[in-house]
């Protein structure tokens, strides 16, 4: 077998697609910002000692990892030892310490969800988004029960101020409800064209074209969601603790969806 060269003196590298995304991240995201809102409820130094507990901001990033990469509490953990990119990420140095162990990475997560436990166990969910069209933010994120209608979110995923409501055929009929709460709102969703006759309203379906094309910009996010973090099914047991983790991954996507325009500032 060959001898290994020593990772630190290593002659040839490449900055991998991982690494420069780590780095654009590490200046994007506002640390300071995030730290100071779990800081209350974080773990302190006992007045009678004891060891003392992990850097918050370095269990936020180990959190932030699993969601980026879709990983499990055990899989972060190895993943922490094997890759360099994400130890420098999150200022681990193997030399002098051990990375963090899964049941701490568990921890950290009950902790952030803690308030917002639920008793009943869900393994089919639905999660209705609300986005900017012109901006492709996402302000609103819901999750229910699979046996839900999605037409039940939609006076929640509005935050009033809408000047345009898009969106698919299953939103179609509720006027009156946009109206109650988005009072300024003109009624864009889809109409339904196609009849069990079998005739088709082409008018119909051409508007519904052009309302696509607005449409389709907004489910970006869900691209990103589903295609660029790995969220297409429930990782965990619970409607809150699945909740949770989407309202996190909806304002990482956001970060993601402006990155170059943060890092341009």
């Amino acid at each position: 077998m060959k001898q290994q060269t020593l990772a630190g003196f290593a002659k040839y590298s490449k900055t991998t697609r991982r690494a420069k995304f780590l780095t654009d991240m590490d200046r994007v995201v506002p640390w300071a910002e995030l730290v100071a809102v779990v800081e209350p409820h974080y773990p302190k130094v006992s007045p009678e000692g004891g060891r003392p507990p992990v850097p918050l901001e370095r269990m936020l990033r180990i959190y932030f990892l699993q969601l980026w990469f879709n990983l499990s509490d055990p899989a972060v953990e190895e993943a922490l030892y094997d890759s360099v990119a994400m130890r420098e990420f999150v200022g681990i140095d193997l030399g002098s310490e051990a990375a963090q162990d899964e049941t701490t990475v568990c921890k950290f997560r009950h902790l952030l969800e803690r308030n917002k436990l639920g008793k009943q166990w869900y393994f089919g969910m639905r999660a209705p988004v609300g986005v900017d069209s012109k901006t492709k933010l996402i302000h609103t994120i819901l999750a229910s029960a699979a046996n839900i209608p999605d037409t039940m979110a939609l006076p929640h995923l509005l935050h009033g101020r809408e000047m345009r409501v898009y969106g698919d055929q299953r939103y179609q009929g509720q006027t009156d409800v946009i109206r109650e709460v988005a009072p300024n709102a003109r009624d864009f969703t889809n109409r339904k064209y196609r009849f069990p006759s079998g005739r088709v309203d082409e008018i119909v379906k051409a508007k519904n074209r052009t309302k696509s094309k607005v449409r389709a910009k907004v489910e970006h996010v869900i691209g990103v969601i589903k295609r660029v973090f790995g969220f297409q099914k429930t990782r965990y047991r619970g409607l809150a603790k699945n909740l949770h983790r989407l309202e996190v991954m909806a304002a990482l996507t956001n970060v993601f969806m402006q990155w170059r325009r943060l890092l341009a500032r």
